[in-house]
């Protein structure tokens, strides 16, 4: 099936994978048209148990963090669940960001025309991903890098004992505070998703419109576009 627009005709696949141009996708508002697959149901997948993960250590990392929210450990079962399960949430939520890494650092590694576009988001045309979204991107990665190593260094009873007081306690503090900066950025995070309308679709259905595309990520629209008038033989 081909469709036309600003970039003349170009030929639109019944199914496709992951940045490619589709017909007859669902779209917001319950209508069917032209979309372009923005993530595919393995991506969405892993980004919900990240999420779903992320969660889980949070709030048990919270009621474990301070008296006045120990009621959060409710629940979980109780204290002594909260400080078993927290742990492994965050293990889980490690292992499947790594996932997500495998799958996407290439996407969102930082260019000089990154550092550059920073001062100037929304001025100029994104591709994929904007260098706000890399520096998230970056941002989830450090943090949890340093969460991992800092909560193997304190969590007991398996691996504490080899450690030394002083070391744990410096631990516990980074652990702390890098918690403390993922969680603000995720919230940021998430009100961007809900703010730009039909940023949640995508990571529900997989697929953007293309004035979504067009408005948001402009670069990456022509590239999808380019694509596929490459295959369809009309360059």
């Amino acid at each position: 099936m081909s469709t036309s627009g600003e970039f003349g005709p170009v030929q639109v696949a019944a199914q496709a994978g992951r940045d490619t141009l589709i017909a007859n996708a669902a779209l917001p508002g319950g209508r069917v048209g032209d979309a372009i697959v923005r993530f595919t149901a393995g991506d969405r997948t892993n980004h919900w148990i990240v999420a779903l993960a992320f969660i889980c250590t949070a709030l048990s990392g919270l009621a474990l963090f301070h008296p006045s929210l120990f009621w959060l450990s409710n629940i979980f079962g109780g204290g002594p669940w909260t400080r078993v399960l927290h742990p492994f949430f965050g293990l889980t939520m490690v292992i499947g960001f790594a996932f997500l890494v495998f799958r996407f650092y290439g996407y969102n590694r930082m260019t000089a025309a990154d550092w550059r576009a920073l001062p100037h988001l929304g001025e100029v045309e994104a591709g994929r991903y904007n260098a706000g979204q890399k520096l998230l991107f970056l941002l989830w990665m450090t943090c949890l890098a340093v969460l991992l190593v800092t909560g193997f260094l304190f969590w007991r009873p398996y691996f504490a004992g080899y450690f030394p007081i002083p070391l744990i306690r410096v631990a516990a503090l980074l652990h702390s505070f890098f918690a403390f900066v993922l969680i603000s950025f995720v919230i940021g995070h998430v009100y961007f998703a809900l703010s730009v309308r039909g940023s949640i679709w995508a990571m529900t259905r997989g697929t953007v419109t293309l004035g979504w595309a067009w408005r948001n990520h402009r670069a990456w629209f022509r590239e999808v576009t380019r694509a596929a008038r490459t295959r369809s033989g009309t360059d």
